[in-house]
């Protein structure tokens, strides 16, 4: 990629890994950040601006000032910092008032609507990242049980529906049988109440149809694994080539060591 690019780093890897990525191809980042550890970052980018959680405005006028026009978006953003006025800025206030809804979408979609006006083309990263995409089939681990499959169907199915509702991404089914939901919490957090109420079962995760690929790829890696691991919850199923799988060799260790079965499915057009 051509030019200076700007970087808002949530948290996680996967911000880290795509100012790998960029840097390895000579053009560095200037990454934006709220990290309080910033270490990994700065390994990687031209420079690491600390920000508010929600100071976007700032983000736009640094940019400006860099000469910067082009933006990726990549990280996690806790859904909870919705209910945090104060923490944000005059600008992404004036946003959220106009919403009529305030799902993943509406405000994602309109934080890059905001960008855009402002002359800062927003990069979709999947290109960068291309063999971390999750493929067909076996993945990582064991194969699925016929019962885990048979979890995955139906967990595909109430996915299919639950996700264009924009609050969340997983589902975990046992017997057919919903155990839990995401929602707000995120995905550890919907496996961990899973496994307190009931031990096994499948996590389905997958990606709303219309989602914009630029910015908000469902995303798991080592940390999914272990959560699922302390959950006793053996069978992970992700959309095929819309989900983004961190941690390589060390993803696959831990997939074998625990005897978690990690698949990945595509949706029938039905579903």
């Amino acid at each position: 990629m051509k030019g200076k690019i700007g970087l808002f780093a949530g948290d996680g890897e996967l911000p880290v890994e795509i100012a790998r990525r960029l840097s390895g191809e000579g053009n560095p980042p200037v990454a934006f950040s709220f990290r309080e550890d910033t270490a990994s970052l700065e390994e990687c980018t031209s420079e690491v601006i600390k920000v508010g959680w929600l100071e976007i405005g700032k983000i736009v006028k640094d940019l400006e000032t860099r000469g910067i026009s082009s933006l990726m978006l990549a990280g996690l953003v806790p859904k909870k910092l919705i209910y945090r006025a104060d923490l944000m800025d005059d600008d992404l206030r004036n946003i959220i008032s106009t919403l009529s809804s305030r799902d993943d979408h509406a405000v994602l979609g309109a934080v890059v609507s905001f960008f855009e006006s402002r002359g800062i083309r927003v990069l979709p990263y999947r290109e960068i990242v291309p063999e971390m995409l999750a493929r067909e089939g076996i993945i990582a681990g064991r194969r699925p049980l016929p019962e885990e499959e048979d979890d995955i169907l139906y967990g595909l199915r109430i996915a299919s529906f639950l996700v264009p509702m924009s609050f969340g991404q997983t589902v975990v089914i046992k017997g057919r049988s919903v155990v839990s939901v995401e929602a707000m919490e995120g995905t550890d957090a919907a496996i961990e109440r899973a496994g307190a109420i009931s031990r096994g079962g499948v996590v389905v995760k997958m990606m709303r149809p219309d989602q914009d690929e630029r910015f908000d790829i469902p995303v798991i890696g080592p940390g999914t694994l272990e959560t699922m691991h302390e959950a006793d919850i053996g069978c992970l199923a992700v959309e095929a080539g819309r989900t983004i799988v961190l941690g390589g060799e060390l993803f696959r260790e831990r997939a074998e060591e625990w005897g978690i079965a990690v698949t990945g499915v595509i949706p029938a057009p039905s579903l």
